[in-house]
Protein backbone atom coordinates (compact mmCIF):
# COMPACT_ATOMS: atom_id res chain seq x y z
CA UNK A 1 0.00 0.00 0.00
CA UNK A 2 2.88 2.74 1.16
CA UNK A 3 4.27 1.64 -2.70
CA UNK A 4 1.15 2.75 -4.59
CA UNK A 5 0.75 5.89 -2.41
CA UNK A 6 4.22 7.52 -3.54
CA UNK A 7 3.39 6.17 -6.41
CA UNK A 8 0.43 8.46 -6.56
CA UNK A 9 2.27 11.22 -5.15
CA UNK A 10 5.12 10.99 -7.77
CA UNK A 11 2.10 11.12 -10.77
CA UNK A 12 0.45 13.88 -9.04
CA UNK A 13 3.51 15.85 -9.13
CA UNK A 14 3.90 15.11 -12.97
CA UNK A 15 0.75 15.51 -14.06
CA UNK A 16 0.29 19.24 -12.25
CA UNK A 17 4.13 20.24 -13.77
CA UNK A 18 2.53 18.95 -17.40
CA UNK A 19 -0.49 20.98 -16.97
CA UNK A 20 1.16 23.93 -15.57
CA UNK A 21 3.46 23.81 -18.63
CA UNK A 22 1.40 23.50 -20.53
CA UNK A 23 -0.94 26.52 -19.34
CA UNK A 24 2.01 28.97 -18.50
CA UNK A 25 4.85 27.71 -20.72
CA UNK A 26 7.91 25.66 -19.27
CA UNK A 27 9.92 28.88 -18.53
CA UNK A 28 6.99 30.52 -16.17
CA UNK A 29 6.62 27.56 -14.54
CA UNK A 30 8.07 27.24 -11.27
CA UNK A 31 9.11 24.20 -8.61
CA UNK A 32 6.81 26.36 -6.07
CA UNK A 33 3.52 26.40 -8.58
CA UNK A 34 3.95 22.86 -9.32
CA UNK A 35 3.87 21.92 -5.64
CA UNK A 36 0.96 23.67 -5.05
CA UNK A 37 -0.80 22.63 -8.14
CA UNK A 38 0.27 18.88 -7.09
CA UNK A 39 -1.32 19.33 -3.64
CA UNK A 40 2.08 17.84 -2.15
CA UNK A 41 5.15 19.15 -0.40
CA UNK A 42 8.60 20.47 -1.30
CA UNK A 43 10.08 17.40 0.50
CA UNK A 44 7.88 15.24 -1.86
CA UNK A 45 9.02 16.94 -5.31
CA UNK A 46 12.82 16.57 -3.91
CA UNK A 47 12.17 13.16 -2.89
CA UNK A 48 11.14 12.26 -6.89
CA UNK A 49 13.34 15.25 -8.55
CA UNK A 50 16.23 17.15 -8.60
CA UNK A 51 14.13 19.87 -10.39
CA UNK A 52 11.81 21.34 -12.69
CA UNK A 53 14.36 19.94 -15.52
CA UNK A 54 14.08 16.29 -14.42
CA UNK A 55 10.40 16.50 -15.19
CA UNK A 56 11.25 16.72 -19.21
CA UNK A 57 11.63 12.77 -18.38
CA UNK A 58 8.58 11.88 -17.58
CA UNK A 59 6.12 12.78 -20.45
CA UNK A 60 6.97 8.98 -21.75
CA UNK A 61 4.21 8.63 -18.00
CA UNK A 62 2.07 10.41 -19.69
CA UNK A 63 1.88 8.31 -22.50
CA UNK A 64 1.98 5.16 -20.67
CA UNK A 65 -1.27 6.51 -18.41
CA UNK A 66 -2.47 7.19 -21.88
CA UNK A 67 -2.00 3.91 -22.75
CA UNK A 68 -3.46 2.28 -19.95
CA UNK A 69 -6.55 4.24 -20.00
CA UNK A 70 -6.85 3.19 -23.85
CA UNK A 71 -6.69 -0.41 -23.00
CA UNK A 72 -9.32 -0.71 -20.74
CA UNK A 73 -11.71 0.78 -23.20
CA UNK A 74 -10.46 -0.83 -26.08
CA UNK A 75 -12.83 -3.48 -27.85
CA UNK A 76 -11.06 -6.50 -27.20
CA UNK A 77 -12.21 -7.94 -30.55
CA UNK A 78 -10.77 -5.30 -32.61
CA UNK A 79 -8.66 -6.20 -35.25
CA UNK A 80 -5.33 -6.07 -33.69
CA UNK A 81 -3.82 -3.86 -36.67
CA UNK A 82 -6.41 -1.63 -35.71
CA UNK A 83 -6.02 -1.17 -32.10
CA UNK A 84 -2.58 -0.11 -33.04
CA UNK A 85 -3.57 2.39 -35.42
CA UNK A 86 -6.10 3.82 -32.51
CA UNK A 87 -2.96 3.77 -30.32
CA UNK A 88 -1.01 6.00 -32.45
CA UNK A 89 -4.07 8.57 -33.02
CA UNK A 90 -5.19 8.56 -29.54
CA UNK A 91 -1.87 9.01 -28.29
CA UNK A 92 -0.73 11.92 -31.29
CA UNK A 93 -4.19 13.55 -30.87
CA UNK A 94 -3.14 13.62 -26.93
CA UNK A 95 0.15 15.11 -27.44
CA UNK A 96 -1.15 17.59 -30.40
CA UNK A 97 -3.65 19.46 -27.79
CA UNK A 98 -2.05 18.94 -24.39
CA UNK A 99 2.02 18.67 -24.82
CA UNK A 100 3.73 21.91 -25.66
CA UNK A 101 5.80 21.79 -28.98
CA UNK A 102 9.01 23.29 -27.27
CA UNK A 103 9.09 20.50 -24.56
CA UNK A 104 8.53 17.60 -26.63
CA UNK A 105 11.39 18.94 -28.77
CA UNK A 106 13.47 19.43 -25.67
CA UNK A 107 12.81 15.83 -24.00
CA UNK A 108 13.31 14.13 -27.77
CA UNK A 109 17.17 16.45 -27.65
CA UNK A 110 17.77 15.35 -23.98
CA UNK A 111 17.60 11.82 -25.22
CA UNK A 112 19.86 12.30 -28.10
CA UNK A 113 22.34 13.64 -25.60
CA UNK A 114 21.90 11.47 -22.41
CA UNK A 115 24.56 9.14 -21.31
CA UNK A 116 22.24 7.53 -18.84
CA UNK A 117 19.04 5.63 -19.01
CA UNK A 118 17.20 6.56 -21.97
CA UNK A 119 13.49 6.02 -20.67
CA UNK A 120 12.05 6.84 -24.28
CA UNK A 121 13.75 2.90 -25.13
CA UNK A 122 12.90 1.50 -21.55
CA UNK A 123 10.94 -1.60 -22.82
CA UNK A 124 9.66 -2.09 -19.13
CA UNK A 125 7.83 0.77 -19.75
CA UNK A 126 3.49 0.17 -20.15
CA UNK A 127 4.31 1.27 -23.65
CA UNK A 128 6.50 -1.67 -25.11
CA UNK A 129 3.91 -3.92 -23.16
CA UNK A 130 1.36 -3.09 -24.50
CA UNK A 131 2.99 -2.75 -28.16
CA UNK A 132 3.84 -6.42 -27.25
CA UNK A 133 0.93 -7.55 -25.79
CA UNK A 134 -1.27 -6.47 -29.64
CA UNK A 135 1.41 -7.85 -31.20
CA UNK A 136 1.06 -11.16 -29.84
CA UNK A 137 -2.40 -11.19 -30.31
CA UNK A 138 -2.71 -10.29 -33.90
CA UNK A 139 0.18 -12.87 -34.28
CA UNK A 140 -2.11 -15.74 -32.48
CA UNK A 141 -4.99 -14.31 -34.46
CA UNK A 142 -3.55 -14.59 -37.63
CA UNK A 143 -3.85 -10.87 -37.78
CA UNK A 144 -0.65 -10.18 -38.31
CA UNK A 145 2.71 -11.90 -39.71
CA UNK A 146 4.74 -14.55 -37.40
CA UNK A 147 7.69 -14.60 -39.47
CA UNK A 148 8.96 -11.65 -37.11
CA UNK A 149 9.16 -11.69 -33.89
CA UNK A 150 7.40 -9.17 -31.44
CA UNK A 151 10.07 -7.26 -30.30
CA UNK A 152 10.85 -6.33 -33.77
CA UNK A 153 7.24 -5.60 -34.84
CA UNK A 154 7.31 -3.60 -31.35
CA UNK A 155 10.41 -2.03 -32.62
CA UNK A 156 9.49 -1.41 -35.93
CA UNK A 157 6.04 0.74 -34.87
CA UNK A 158 7.79 2.32 -32.11
CA UNK A 159 10.30 3.88 -34.46
CA UNK A 160 7.25 5.02 -36.77
CA UNK A 161 5.67 6.86 -34.46
CA UNK A 162 9.11 8.34 -33.18
CA UNK A 163 9.79 9.55 -36.81
CA UNK A 164 6.53 10.97 -37.08
CA UNK A 165 6.90 13.13 -33.86
CA UNK A 166 10.42 13.99 -34.61
CA UNK A 167 9.52 15.19 -38.28
CA UNK A 168 6.60 17.38 -35.79
CA UNK A 169 9.33 18.60 -33.95
CA UNK A 170 12.01 19.64 -36.44
CA UNK A 171 9.08 21.33 -38.74
CA UNK A 172 7.84 23.19 -35.77
CA UNK A 173 4.42 21.94 -35.95
CA UNK A 174 3.32 23.33 -38.87
CA UNK A 175 1.11 20.65 -39.92
CA UNK A 176 -1.64 18.66 -37.57
CA UNK A 177 0.15 15.19 -35.96
CA UNK A 178 -2.65 13.64 -35.75
CA UNK A 179 -3.92 14.11 -39.42
CA UNK A 180 -0.46 13.48 -40.59
CA UNK A 181 -0.60 10.46 -38.62
CA UNK A 182 -3.79 8.95 -40.08
CA UNK A 183 -2.34 8.83 -43.53
CA UNK A 184 0.92 7.92 -42.54
CA UNK A 185 1.03 5.04 -39.69
CA UNK A 186 -0.91 2.91 -41.72
CA UNK A 187 1.72 3.25 -44.71
CA UNK A 188 4.47 2.65 -42.30
CA UNK A 189 3.20 -0.65 -40.54
CA UNK A 190 1.29 -2.03 -43.26
CA UNK A 191 4.01 -4.67 -43.58
CA UNK A 192 3.33 -5.92 -39.93
CA UNK A 193 -0.14 -7.40 -41.69
CA UNK A 194 -0.75 -10.65 -42.40
CA UNK A 195 -1.58 -10.92 -45.89
CA UNK A 196 -3.29 -14.28 -46.27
Amino acid sequence: MAVKGKNQTKKKIVSAAWKLFYEQGYDDTTVDDIIRESGTSKGSFYHYFEGKDALLSTLSLLFDEKYEELMETMDEEMNSFDKLLLLNMELFTMIENTVPLDLLARMYSTQLITRGDKHLLDRNRTYYKVLRKITLEGQERGELRSDMSVNEMTKLYALCERALLYDWCICEGDYSLKNYARDMMPRFIRDLKNEK
